[in-house]
């Protein structure tokens, strides 16, 4: 269906009436909302409006209603409507509404809805009270919601409406959104339970034994069969509507959606002056084929076939468990016998009921039929006990399904750790609790949350905060608390590198001539909320205990908002702007979570400098960093003999002759003295490579024959050496690994490159490029440098690196 016209979005009319003996009801509003014809929300794939839920009942003998219209965006008008009729998307989140009754007779008639506001909204108006008037704003809640008029007390009236989301689509996006959020609650719960805790001391077991089986079933048997008797009551329809074009004279009913289906394809009009009944142009046209309508209600719904599969397990196993006893000659116990069958009987009889009589059940959904419809619920309930062996006490999983910026906010958080527990390794989560009364989710705007992951390619730990800060980080100003934070502790570094990621339930649709259209040209994230980001980064600091002075810890905030095109957003400003300071806004929604999971997974596998760089530094900081950095402030010396090293660990100190040091300037910054055992001198490759290293305390310039704590060999008495005292001397967790390589004389490297070192050609590094790609590299296994020369003080340049 094509977007109405431009005026129509800002015109009240009169969206629906219901007429009846006692009052009429008028409900006047704008048929239209600007950002869901903005972004073409609520259609199908044909473009034309989904299917909104109306639905008028009179449970009192004394109201009796007459007729009921509702507005058509097709006509632009009332059209009449009856129970089963097609109604389109007309009242919408978030926008006003006026709600007039009028009553016919003197009754005290007042209005009740579940929402206190909207409750005390609606008020008698004049003297005579014959009114009632109120302006109705449904907020964020969506969904079906019910206005019901009283008299004395007593529902006279139910009215239940649809609320269409403005910033999502209905079927594509919210209804996937619900589904998201329990199933990621029931699999947490599971886990937590398998994991941690058994309720009534069931077990959940691969190999459950009949025993164990037809145990757990006696207990819960007797429930079971009730529950599939409640759900007789009620049981769970879909309705099948068939739409076929037929010729006109052979269509025993025509519905008023001929109405769309004729404007559409005016080449199905003939003119006939005597039987024409559809004035165009002066002309009575009459079609030559229409549409003809069929509805039915069926039973073979996903959750009947799962009701009927769960019956026939429990009648399979029963049939098992009487044929093992017959084998083992237990059969002559009368009384198991006559249980056993009578459980069979009562099976045999309830799948007889005409809501069984559906299909195989293919595969298994948790619907939001199974997980709350009264039977539905207690039947999978038991069916979990008996073929898991898990008891989860019922209403566990009661979460606020209306307000859809809270419910946004919930999945913004379960959908990140669903991204996240794929490829990572869950360790701990707070999520679900245990108490006295059972289990209990603490998802909720006044709890704190975490869950904990490992990186199994590196065994770093990173953890999922919602509504709450790391330990440590604080605002000496105003209280901040963003919705989450991912804080990532990376090998090779002391601080923690964290995140903001905020789920706001807000979207400028970029209506053409608004200065957010002029600036961006496309819908995004509120600029307001950018901002809230930069304030996050910027107010929440970690304050060192040891330097006693605040640090900004958090790199990066981004506002996560509901919009479906990640495709097109890429070209928005405020996602570019990531990468260039990192803080900007991604898409997510249930199909449009690609850019985020690419994001985390970059982060995740970063190394600690480039998670450093990403964050936006005051300036003058890449020189000071780099200053330090090029430093070469580690002088490696070689060893002549096995016993030098015996000497110099013994008396602390190191020399080596001045003539091996060209540039006498370097003796002012060396901090650090170590040494190479080379494989020709110590032979066994476990005492090869670096291992030792100290502190220099001093250094000084002596003739050889002054170092007296070692001999001089003959003709080097008067020879100039450096002697550098050591504090102590260190010897490394892991030593740096010869590979192929060796010392000649000395090596100069710097503190950092020592520390993270694994192979001595990677101390040759120093230029900005080959330590940007080592440190990438190092990030998925140990690298390989190649060198120009054998010796690594002697080489000139660096060939190549590659992973190992």
């Amino acid at each position: 269906m094509g977007s109405p016209h431009t005026g129509s979005l800002n015109q009240n009319v009169e969206l629906l009436r219901v007429e009846t003996n006692l009052f009429d009801l008028y409900i006047k509003g704008k048929p239209f909302h600007p950002a869901v014809e903005t972004l073409q929300l609520h259609r199908n794939e044909g473009e034309e409006w989904v299917s909104a839920h109306f639905h008028v009942a009179a449970p009192s003998v004394s109201v009796a209603i007459e007729s009921m219209a509702v507005f058509s965006p097709v006509t632009k008008e009332l059209v009449p409507w009856g129970q089963g009729d097609h109604g389109y998307p007309i009242f919408f989140e978030t926008q006003y509404y006026e709600l007039v009754i009028e009553k016919k007779q003197e009754v005290e008639l007042t209005f009740y809805h579940e929402n206190v506001h909207l409750r005390e909204a609606v008020k008698p108006l004049g003297k005579s009270q014959k009114i009632l008037s109120g302006i109705l704003n449904f907020q964020n809640e969506v969904g079906h919601t019910e206005l019901e008029l009283r008299v004395h007390g007593q529902t006279v009236m139910q009215l239940q409406l649809e609320i269409f989301p403005i910033k999502m689509d209905y079927k594509r996006d919210y209804e996937m959104i619900l589904k998201d959020v329990n199933e990621q609650i029931y699999n947490l719960s599971f886990d937590f339970l398998r994991k941690t805790y058994h309720l009534t001391g069931l077990r959940e077991t691969k190999n459950q034994s009949l025993t164990e089986f037809f145990t757990i079933l006696q207990h819960v048997f007797t429930q079971l069969i009730q529950a599939v008797e409640r759900i007789k009551q009620a049981p769970h329809t879909q309705l099948q509507v068939d739409k076929r074009v037929v010729d006109a004279a052979r269509v025993k009913k025509a519905g008023k959606e001929n109405v769309a289906f004729l404007v559409k394809r005016p080449h199905l009009l003939r003119p006939d002056e005597r039987l024409g009944f559809i004035p165009v142009q002066g002309q009575q046209m009459v079609p030559s084929h229409v549409l003809e309508t069929k509805r039915q209600v069926h039973y073979n719904t996903p959750e009947n076939r799962f009701v009927r599969w769960v019956l026939l397990r429990i009648q399979q196993k029963l049939k098992g468990l009487k044929k093992r006893l017959s084998e083992k000659g237990r059969d002559r116990d009368p009384q198991l016998l006559t249980r056993l069958e009578l459980m069979q009987t009562q099976l045999q009889r309830v799948l007889a009921h005409d809501f069984l009589n559906v299909g195989d059940m293919t595969h298994m959904s948790v619907s939001l039929v199974l997980q709350m419809a009264p039977g539905y619920r207690e039947v999978y309930r038991y069916y979990l006990m008996l073929m898991k062996g898990l008891s989860i006490q019922s209403d566990l999983f009661r979460l606020s399904m209306k307000d859809l910026a809270k419910l946004y906010e919930y999945w913004c958080f379960l959908k990140i750790h669903h991204l996240l527990s794929k490829k990572y390794e869950l360790l701990n989560q707070d999520i679900i609790r245990v108490n006295r009364t059972g289990l209990f989710v603490t998802l909720d705007k006044t709890q704190q949350a975490r869950m904990e992951y490992r990186n199994p390619s590196n065994g770093e730990v990173f953890t999922l905060f919602y509504n709450a800060l790391p330990s440590g980080d604080t605002s000496p100003t105003l209280a901040q608390r963003p919705d989450n934070v991912l804080t990532l502790k990376k090998k090779d570094a002391a601080a923690e590198y964290k995140y903001i990621f905020d789920a706001k339930y807000r979207l400028n649709p970029a209506y053409e001539g608004t200065s957010y259209y002029k600036k961006y040209r496309m819908p995004g994230p509120e600029e307001e909320d950018i901002n809230t980001m930069h304030r996050y980064r910027d107010a929440i600091v970690y304050m060192d205990k040891q330097e006693h002075e605040y640090e900004r810890s958090m790199f990066g905030a981004y506002v996560l908002f509901p919009y479906p095109d990640e495709e097109r957003f890429q070209e928005h400003k405020l996602y570019k702007s990531i990468e260039l300071i990192n803080v900007g806004a991604f898409p997510f929604l249930p199909n449009a979570t690609s850019l985020m999971e690419r994001f985390l997974d970059e982060i995740i596998l970063d190394s600690p400098e480039k998670a450093y760089e990403r964050s936006t530094r005051p300036r003058g900081t890449k020189q000071y960093y780099q200053d330090r950095l090029v430093g070469k402030n580690v002088l490696v010396g070689s060893l002549r003999e096995v016993s030098q090293l015996e000497v110099a660990r013994k008396h602390r100190f190191y020399h080596v002759p001045l003539e091996n040091i060209s540039d006498h300037k370097i003796l002012s910054q060396i901090e650090y003295v170590a040494v190479c055992q080379s494989r020709k001198k110590f032979g066994s490759e476990g005492e090869t490579g670096i291992q030792w290293y100290g502190k220099v305390m001093d250094w000084k310039v002596l003739r050889r024959k002054e170092i007296t704590e070692r001999p001089a060999r003959q003709g080097t008495e008067e020879q100039l050496y450096v002697k550098f005292t050591v504090e102590e001397w260190l010897r490394r967790e892991k030593p740096i690994q010869l590979g192929g390589h060796r010392i000649y004389r000395l090596l100069y490297t710097s503190k950092y490159l020592f520390d993270r070192a694994l192979n001595i050609a990677e101390l040759k590094l120093d230029s900005a490029t080959d330590l940007k790609e080592w440190r990438e590299k190092r990030r998925h296994g140990q690298v390989h440098v190649k060198l120009d020369n054998e010796h690594v003080d002697l080489a000139q340049s660096v060939l190549g690196m590659e992973l190992r």
